[in-house]
């Protein structure tokens, strides 16, 4: 059953692949996480030979094994909002660091079947630097986040990951404790800003890696 999955998202990947290209985006399929890693480090890195990185909050980016690798490179002037210890005022100076490196990797909430890239931030430095910022942006989406058309993704975001994600980072918001958007307006909401991407401008300057494995929420 397994094998039956992974070729049916193969061929249906194959496809977004073919779409989201046609909208300016550069596009690799990796079958896992591990595969996804190895683009980045083998054909993308070397590519583009980056002298700076960051990344926004993403469980599919630390899947990849990329975080553990890339943080203590040698090469690379790390900007790192994972670092242990930092006080808010030292977090937020970090996030808008980020937007000036030449390399950015993010995930996405979700992505549509006609190659839009769908996404809702609490802070915004993630999708701030999606739009425009840093030189080049890798964004790595796992194969449940496509989804058929903008209103499907809207509502998986609204529904599943807001809430999902709120219970992850354990806050105090009604949908940490209901699994549902009550539409809150306290502190802690994290559904701020929402980013709709239907084209990469620059050309490529936005690359997408679809991964054949279900990660992230």
């Amino acid at each position: 059953m397994e094998e039956t999955v992974d070729s049916y998202w193969q061929k249906h990947l194959a496809e977004l692949k073919e779409t989201l290209t046609a909208n300016n985006f550069e596009v690799f399929v990796a079958a896992d996480a591990k595969e996804a890693g190895k683009i980045v480090l083998e054909e993308i890195l070397p590519a583009l030979a980056p002298r700076s990185v960051a990344w926004g909050g993403s469980t599919t980016f630390t899947a990849t094994g990329l975080y553990e690798i890339l943080k203590d490179r040698k090469d690379l002037r790390v900007v790192d909002q994972y670092q242990k210890n930092l006080t808010p005022e030292q977090n937020i100076e970090i996030r808008r660091q980020e937007l000036l490196v030449d390399l950015f990797f993010t995930g996405a909430n979700a992505v549509t079947e006609d190659g839009q890239l769908v996404n809702l931030d609490g802070t915004g430095n993630r999708v701030a630097a999606l739009t425009f910022g840093p030189k080049n942006v890798i964004v790595l989406v796992g194969r449940n986040k496509v989804t058929p058309d903008l209103e499907a993704a809207m509502v998986r975001v609204k529904n599943f990951a807001a809430p999902a994600n709120a219970i992850r980072l354990q806050k105090q918001t009604p949908c940490a404790k209901t699994a549902y958007c009550e539409e809150c307006s306290g502190p802690g909401r994290i559904c701020n800003t929402w980013t709709i991407t239907e084209k990469s401008n620059p050309k490529g300057r936005i690359k997408v890696i679809l991964i054949n494995q279900d990660l992230g929420l």
